[in-house]
């Protein structure tokens, strides 16, 4: 060949080498040995192949493929045809991978590899239409027992796909045979309309999830598809999930409770979590979440008979066996435990919870809440020092030591200790929005009003849709009583950058109690209230009640406030200012 003639000077020694190691008439030169089993790989297939790799390796990939992809027709070996797709994929080389992945299917129809390169690089070149044919061979050479996983997996290899719509037409074309098989159908339509999820056609989807588990109600592949749907504008999703719900999983069960959670639909969340605990009782996460629930509200003995169920069924658990977030579980339960402690005015007991932690990912912020307890009892140096004195695991854990540290300074009223911080902090770095934001909330109540705004509207002005620093700024001015107008336009900002957000809405509620709208502040505030029960806003909703004469209303308010948070500053404040008797 003229390649050949053209050969390096190091491919004319590997020649040599390679003659010597024949022998003069391409004879081993070795003591003889039981005749080896017969391949196709001759000695010229095999320079030609070693050749090849010494292309791969001296970057001249275009050759290196050229050569092996030959060799690979030649043999028929698809071990060979494996390794031309490779060196096509190193290089970048999509289409040349795709030539020797079809080279490779027609030599070898059967192939199952084979038929999943091409597939993979189908879609890694966005040629979306072309999958489809690869796609059905797929299910027909995979067996029957992996089906099911690789109708599952199918939304993830499209996910990068440019046309979402024609991704999803495709694969439903390419799964049609198998839409109303009993085994692989629920999980054949729950795929598809994932597919048609990330589209963005929600119909579509729904519709899928309906006929896959019209097909097998048991089948956790349509219910999960309707999980992830779950919302207000989609009612019929949530009816798939329930019916489903008799044969699940308790892993699905919770998927579901975690959904509740997050739409803030805790009391459907507890009905839930009681219907596991009956039919799962060993089941251990739905204790801590429950536990969690329980103390959320307050209810300390519920929540504590909980938590100390969840730490018996894990601590049962030799802890070699115990998966990550099973340790973390733990910690959890333990710093909750420490919490409630905290609540009952038993500082001992508390302490002695958060030294049970012992997971070295949780360790630095158990450690972090015993300062806290440490500085409650008039021991700030004490506390800080026991901060200084953690290691630090990642780089983050520095991080987290030194807000640590400027929090507590804060909390008790160290406020020129905190400024100091945060100023050197700023030093190291001087562009960070977090360390900007708490100097001025500390400047703020140092009386520092100027250096505050001006640290504000700086924020406002380097991240303009961040609506923290809009909303400081003007629950500020509103709280002093001045420039309201001005108040109540960076609150309005904020809100439109974070509509419904009930903090942002209280702020908004005092600015307009301060101009005197106290009906559009009673209703501001009972709105937030719902939304997020907080004893701060309940300082709010409870003043402006008590002012407008609706004084039971009031002491009812404030009694949830004190239950949710006894120590907060403002609803401390407002009770003894207005000298409210409860």
């Amino acid at each position: 060949m003229d390649y050949y003639e053209r050969m390096s000077v190091k491919t004319v020694f590997l020649s040599f080498l390679l003659s010597c190691a024949l022998g003069a008439h391409g004879q081993s030169a070795l003591p003889s040995e039981p005749d080896p089993k017969s391949s196709a790989l001759d000695s010229m297939l095999f320079y030609q192949m070693l050749l090849g790799e010494l292309n791969a390796r001296s970057d001249e990939p275009d050759a290196a493929f050229s050569l092996v992809l030959d060799a690979a027709r030649k043999t028929g070996d698809a071990s060979v045809y494996r390794r031309a797709v490779q060196i096509a994929i190193q290089a970048r080389a999509g289409e040349s991978a795709l030539q020797a992945a079809k080279a490779w299917q027609l030599a070898l129809p059967g192939s199952k590899e084979a038929n999943l390169f091409v597939l993979q690089i189908l879609i890694g070149l966005n040629r979306t239409a072309d999958t489809l044919e690869p796609l059905k061979n797929e299910i027909v050479l995979l067996p029957v027992a992996e089906r099911r996983d690789f109708l599952w997996r199918i939304p993830a290899m499209y996910e990068r796909l440019n046309d979402r719509q024609l991704a999803a037409t495709t694969v439903q074309k390419a799964l049609s045979g198998v839409l109303s098989d009993k085994d692989l159908g629920a999980t054949a339509w729950a795929a598809i309309g994932r597919l048609w999820l990330s589209a963005g056609n929600k119909p579509a989807a729904v519709n899928a999830a309906a006929k896959g588990q019209g097909l097998d109600t048991k089948s956790e592949h349509p219910a999960l598809l309707a999980l992830s749907m779950l919302s207000a504008e989609l009612p019929q999703s949530e009816q798939l999930v329930k019916q489903h719900l008799p044969h699940a999983r308790p892993e699905f069960r919770m998927a579901y409770i975690k959904a509740l959670l997050s739409a803030q639909r805790e009391t459907d969340a507890m009905a839930e979590l009681q219907t596991m605990r009956t039919l799962t009782p060993d089941y251990a996460d739905a204790w801590l979440i429950s536990g969690a629930l329980a103390l959320q509200a307050n209810q300390l003995d519920s929540a504590q008979q909980q938590l100390q169920r969840y730490l018996d069924l894990i601590e049962a658990i030799p802890s070699a066996d115990q998966a990550p977030e099973m340790k973390r579980g733990r910690s959890q339960a333990l710093m909750s435990m420490a919490q409630i402690a905290q609540l009952r005015k038993d500082p001992q007991a508390a302490d002695a919870w958060l030294q049970r932690v012992d997971n070295p990912e949780d360790v630095l912020r158990a450690q972090i809440r015993r300062a806290s307890f440490i500085a409650q009892q008039g021991r700030l140096d004490d506390a800080i020092a026991l901060i200084h004195r953690q290691v630090e695991r990642v780089e983050s854990d520095a991080r987290l030591k030194q807000n640590a540290e400027i929090s507590l300074l804060r909390e008790h009223k160290k406020f020129e200790r905190a400024r100091d911080k945060l100023q050197a902090a700023l030093v190291q770095s001087p562009h960070d929005t977090d360390l900007t934001y708490d100097l001025a909330m500390v400047s703020e109540k140092m009386g520092d009003l100027a250096t505050m705004e001006r640290l504000l509207r700086n924020l406002m002005a380097a991240n303009p849709k961040d609506p923290h620093a809009f909303n400081a700024l003007g629950y500020s001015l509103a709280d002093r009583n001045i420039r309201l107008p001005e108040a109540k336009e960076f609150i309005a900002q904020a809100l439109a950058l974070a509509p419904g957000d009930p903090f942002i809405t209280d702020s908004l509620a005092w600015a307009e109690f301060r101009s005197g709208n106290s009906a559009e502040a009673l209703r501001l505030l009972q709105g937030a209230f719902k939304d997020k029960p907080d004893a701060e806003i309940a300082a709010h909703l409870g003043e402006v009640l008590w002012v407008n004469n609706r004084q039971d209303e009031a002491r009812t308010v404030f009694k949830e406030g004190l239950k949710l948070n006894p120590d907060n500053e403002t609803l401390v404040e407002t009770l003894k200012r207005l000298r409210v008797p409860l």
